[in-house]
């Protein structure tokens, strides 16, 4: 691709499975928006991409956080004259402890971050890509969205909202040119987890899938138009039990493996 002025846009692009995806994209020679909340680790990424890739790379830094960053995203695209081709929304947080428990105002950044950026952007974006007929939406949630999940309640509700949106919109427009995909993996490799406040025992973290390998699974499974990519067979188990077993014993199984 490397045309100068189609970009690829992913969201939480400098770590974990963004920045797998960015280096696929990369390697494809897609021109990338990166947009991430530490300058330093921007700035040094697009140093290493435009020399190791030979492509152009934007950067914004930006907390999804904040109420009006959406807003800000998208008027720096429209200034610069930027065509999104693909939009990969990415960047996520995640919350650990009961519900009545949580920090107040917690729920807030989770939600503008999960839920309103992603939303935000989709819509956005979504409606360049009907007028140029063409483009793409990858947005990232969790085999977490299949099932309600206590202790962990806010975060798989955020992503069971972005897995529901995505397949609504899958439908809505494959018709018009533009593939809307929906990444969920299982845990994973990443920093995510400690961030989260979720700890791992040394078990436990035997089966975590590499970031780099759930960001393969799921580029190939987006340019091949799947609506949902469920990384790794063992994932693929885990969500067709969830399917197959009463909805109540899935949450106490997870409510039992949060303790």
């Amino acid at each position: 691709m490397n045309n100068l002025n189609i970009y690829t846009l992913i969201t939480g692009g400098t770590e974990g499975i963004g920045l797998e995806l960015a280096k696929f994209f990369a390697a494809d020679k897609h021109n990338l928006i990166i947009v991430a909340r530490n300058k330093n680790n921007l700035e040094d990424l697009k140093v290493k991409f435009e020399k190791e890739y030979e492509i152009i790379v934007e950067i914004i830094q930006s907390d999804l956080c904040l109420d009006n960053a959406c807003e800000q995203i998208i008027k720096i695209v429209e200034e610069k004259k930027f065509i999104v081709d693909n939009l990969i929304n990415n960047a996520g947080i995640g919350s650990f402890g009961f519900f009545s428990e949580a920090e107040d105002g917690f729920e807030d950044k989770l939600i503008n971050i999960n839920i309103i950026a992603p939303t935000t952007l989709t819509k956005y974006f979504i409606k360049c890509m009907i007028k140029r007929g063409k483009g793409g939406i990858l947005n990232v949630a969790s085999t977490a969205a299949f099932i309600g999940g206590p202790k962990m309640s806010m975060y798989y509700s955020s992503k069971a909202y972005v897995l529901s949106l995505t397949e609504a919109l899958h439908d809505e427009v494959r018709e018009l040119g533009i593939r809307v995909s929906c990444l969920c993996p299982g845990p994973v490799k990443t920093s995510f987890q400690e961030k989260a406040g979720i700890k791992k025992s040394e078990k436990a973290k035997k089966y975590l899938m590499s970031a780099s390998k759930v960001a393969e699974e799921a580029y190939v499974g987006f340019f091949r138009g799947k609506t949902i990519i469920v990384p790794g067979y063992k994932n693929k188990l885990l969500v067709l039990g969830n399917k197959l077993m009463p909805r109540s014993l899935s949450r106490k199984i997870i409510l039992k493996s949060n303790n």
